[in-house]
């Protein structure tokens, strides 16, 4: 039987949860937050003084709710926070009760943390502990003794700093924002702990509280601190962010804060959002969810510059004259009149260039950013018309310093979206595509930052090449427009890079460039992808190949932009997408190329010539005679020369010259050129489900293939060689090495060694948002090959699928260049096979294909 106290218990647990389950019912029917969030705050303090009441515990302490709790906005699944107070002399003869009550919170299904302090207590940990001080002013008596929080409220006031304070909760601010890397824009959003989320608006209520300026917007709209209309802004904010944790909370069933694609198809149905031409119903929430986000940072940086003005030790500091329209105030740019924009809506961009040519600026002041905000609409088409403001635009392209937080702060602020009209269509638009994790405008930002980057010398470290290419390219201020409009276009329906185009060469015209400048750039622009594609995707061992790229790019001047420009773009795609195994892609392809233009003939462009004689003079490094170079090489054609570098000659040379007809297969792996990975060597009598067997071991333990290239010696052994991205699971390549080489030559060497990857999960991305596979089989140009082109979303199990899938119908993989993009591939495998030369044959090849790729 239970006792009185179970009973209590149980009935106060089901009323809280019949109470719960009518709130929800009732939120469904008629969804507004502040009801919500107040009768749930509402029906824990009933259950909880309940409890506290049932306990008997003393009239002299008292129960007081803090933090969220306190505020009055319980979520469905937030924590309940309480700080049990007790008097200065308060006996501590009641800690069972105090155990038993605490128990019996947890019982009745509340998630909570509690503290039980004296007010002397609270004071001290309050003083080292930002933490505590924030939950301490956000506080209410539920029960007992309400003269303690009164006494316990008005020391807080006493003894906080409120600049200390406010130190102290924006860098607070920073790390977290650092955590999500400094965006509101990932794909799985935290829409409480993101910038730009919930968790922004309460630390400007935290502040304003701190320094005695009330706890609502309203409050600070009296103080001037923001204006009427920013207060509706923020209301709309802040009610769209509590209907979204409301929903998350309650499609989830715990407390759950991120967007996950899993939920998001089922939040957009929630809000009643309906899927439009081109986007499907959740793409349209996240991209309201990016705007509301973009606007809750923008007016959380200007009331945090408006809260150091206030209180911060400069707010007293006096105003330094620059010109008729401009000041200093401390170090920001202030102007000097607050309808400076609207009578002169030119001076918007003078402040821009004001902050580029004044290196002791750090920044606007609040007053100047509000402004900007205010009238950015006055950038229309008559503005857009004045030379002087085209001119003061390209100008701000041209500057020797601050380009890349001009451009970030005139997106932020609106200006960008009105001097470049398509600039709206990809502002905050996100890529579900498998490969971006950038909404189009942060995409974007990020090329202009890394090519920014190329010219500055404190990072010509990191990629010394791009550095040096970039300082001696004439005007680069125009790889930094085509950066600008190389994905303008993105969302429009069709292709981005052709209607982007048309937007470039219409600007470029409109400013006045010369032919010779608006031709690169609208080249750069509409070619953006293509050195990418040839890298990746097409066999640039082949001299064909490089021919072709070279009469498009047609010039060195095209060559070394476009090369800049990709190597900026596909770094700016995803942290996950850049490799050392792409630069050096990109790298071979520009070298090949540059020759080629400088005169060499196709296979001189290759260095088929050179790379023998490195090869050579790196065997006499390690030791090897002339000559005995010859017992491999006389074994090996032209291809195996062009598709190998000198230093991989020459490894495979001082690993295979004792032993060309070895009996046992020869695996051997070290670590790649720029650290990218592993690169690893098999020799073994060739077999036709070689490269089946290698895809299944590799993918079995995890390991990523980023490229392969597979040769056939004159006297029939495969010398395959592959080029790996390390697992996570094991960190030293010593492990990886040792594994490797034991393990794949017993797989080699064992018919019943089981090499078959078992099926891995899919990650959630790939769930939510399939790609539609293609396959195409398509014979070369010379007739005498085929090229197997494939795009998938990316799974575990996936290469070796395709492999087991050709190695049934006898085909031969002679290369494959793996091209993975995020959670995306797009592969391209050079095959030859009997039949191949049959419409039928090859339609069977590529069913067989596809439907291994089915996810």
């Amino acid at each position: 039987m239970s006792t009185p106290q179970q009973q209590a218990i149980a009935a106060i647990r089901n009323e809280l949860r019949s109470g719960e389950a009518a709130l929800a019912a009732t939120y469904r029917e008629r969804p507004l937050t502040r009801n919500y969030l107040s009768g749930r705050t509402a029906l824990v303090d009933r259950a909880i003084v309940r409890l506290w009441q049932h306990c008997d515990l003393h009239a002299s302490y008292a129960l007081v709710a803090t933090g969220g709790y306190g505020r009055g906005e319980l979520f469905p699944h937030s924590d309940v926070d309480l700080l049990i107070l007790l008097p200065a002399d308060a006996r501590r003869d009641q800690e069972d009760a105090l155990i038993s009550f605490v128990s019996a919170l947890w019982d009745i299904g509340l998630h909570i943390g509690h503290s039980v302090r004296t007010v002397d207590e609270c004071i001290a940990e309050a003083a080292d502990d930002v933490t505590i001080q924030t939950s301490l002013l956000e506080t209410r008596t539920l029960t007992g003794n309400p003269a303690l929080l009164d006494t316990l409220n008005t020391r807080m006031r006493l003894t906080l700093d409120v600049h200390r304070f406010f130190n102290a909760k924006k860098l607070e601010q920073e790390q977290r924002y650092a955590r999500y890397e400094d965006s509101p824009y990932s794909l799985e959003p935290n829409c409480k702990e993101s910038p730009g989320g919930l968790r922004d608006l309460q630390v400007l209520g935290w502040i304003s509280r701190a320094a005695g300026l009330g706890g609502d917007w309203r409050s600070l709209v009296h103080r001037k601190l923001i204006t009427a209309d920013e207060a509706n802004e923020l209301r709309s904010a802040e009610r769209f962010l509590q209907h979204l944790r409301i929903r998350l909370h309650l499609l989830a069933g715990r407390a759950e804060d991120r967007l996950l694609f899993d939920h998001q198809e089922n939040l957009a149905k929630a809000f009643g959002i309906k899927a439009t031409a081109g986007k499907r119903a959740a793409e349209v929430l996240m991209q309201r969810f990016y705007l509301t986000a973009k606007k809750v940072v923008q007016l959380n940086a200007l009331l945090a510059l408006n809260y150091d003005e206030e209180f911060g030790p400069n707010s007293r500091l006096v105003a330094i004259y620059i010109n008729e329209r401009f000041q200093t105030i401390h170090d920001l740019l202030d102007i000097r009149q607050d309808d400076l924009f609207e009578t002169n809506p030119s001076a918007m961009f003078e402040a821009f260039e004001l902050l580029q040519q004044r290196s002791e600026l750090s920044g606007m002041s609040a007053r100047t950013l509000r402004a900007l905000w205010i009238n950015r609409r006055r950038i229309n088409a008559s503005f857009r018309a004045d030379p002087d403001n085209r001119t003061r635009f390209l100008n701000l392209l041209k500057a020797r310093r601050g380009i890349v937080r001009t451009f970030r702060q005139m997106n932020q602020y609106g200006l960008l979206a009105n001097y470049l009209p398509p600039w709206r269509k990809i502002s905050c638009q996100m890529q579900h595509d498998l490969f971006h994790v950038y909404t189009v405008d942060q995409h974007t930002m990020l090329v202009l930052r890394n090519l920014r980057r190329f010219t500055m010398g404190e990072h010509t470290h990191e990629y010394p090449l791009m550095s040096q290419l970039i300082l001696a390219f004439r005007d680069h201020w125009l790889l930094y427009l085509a950066a600008l409009f190389h994905d303008i276009a993105k969302g429009r329906g069709g292709d981005h890079s052709k209607l982007g185009m048309v937007d470039a060469r219409h600007f470029c015209q409109s400013h006045d460039l010369s032919e010779e400048d608006t031709a690169l750039v609208v080249w750069l622009v509409e070619h953006h992808l293509v050195m990418s594609h040839v890298a990746q995707k097409e066999d640039t061992a082949d001299p064909g190949v490089v021919e072709r790229f070279a009469a498009t790019v047609d010039n060195e001047r095209h060559l070394t932009a476009l090369y800049l420009l990709t190597h900026a773009d596909v770094r700016g795609t995803s942290p996950k997408v850049w490799n050392g195994w792409k630069s050096r892609l990109l790298e071979d392809l520009f070298n090949a190329t540059r020759r080629l233009l400088r005169g060499a003939s196709a296979t001189e462009a290759l260095g088929l010539d050179d790379r023998k004689s490195d090869a050579q003079r790196l065997l006499r490094y390690h030791g090897l005679r002339p000559g005995v170079e010859e017992a491999l090489w006389s074994r090996l054609d032209a291809v195996y020369f062009m598709r190998h570098s000198a230093d991989e000659i020459a490894w495979h040379t001082r690993l295979l010259y004792h032993r060309p007809e070895s009996h046992v297969p020869v695996v051997r792996a070290r670590i790649s050129e720029g650290n990218a990975g592993l690169q690893v060597m098999v020799f073994a009598r060739d077999q036709r489900d070689l490269f089946k067997r290698v895809c299944g071991f590799f993918g079995k333990l995890g390991y990523m293939i980023l490229d392969a290239t597979l040769h056939t010696t004159r006297h029939g052994y495969a010398l395959d060689s592959f080029v790996l991205q390390y697992p996570g699971e094991r960190t030293h390549y010593r492990e990886h090495i040792a594994l490797i080489e034991h393990d794949l030559a017993a797989c080699l060497s064992d018919e019943h060694f089981d090499y078959r990857p078992g099926d891995g999960r899919l990650s959630r991305k790939v769930r939510h948002f399939p790609v539609t596979p293609l396959v195409r089989l398509r014979p070369d140009e010379s007739g005498k090959q085929y090229i197997l082109t494939l795009k998938a979303a990316d799974r575990p199990g996936l290469l070796y699928d395709v492999a087991d899938a050709l190695a049934g119908y006898e085909v031969e993989v002679h290369t494959a260049k793996i091209a993975t993009l995020g959670e995306r591939v797009e592969d391209t495998f050079l095959v030859t096979g009997k039949g191949l030369s049959s419409d039928t044959h090859v339609l069977r090849i590529e069913r067989s294909v596809l439907e291994r790729l089915q996810v």
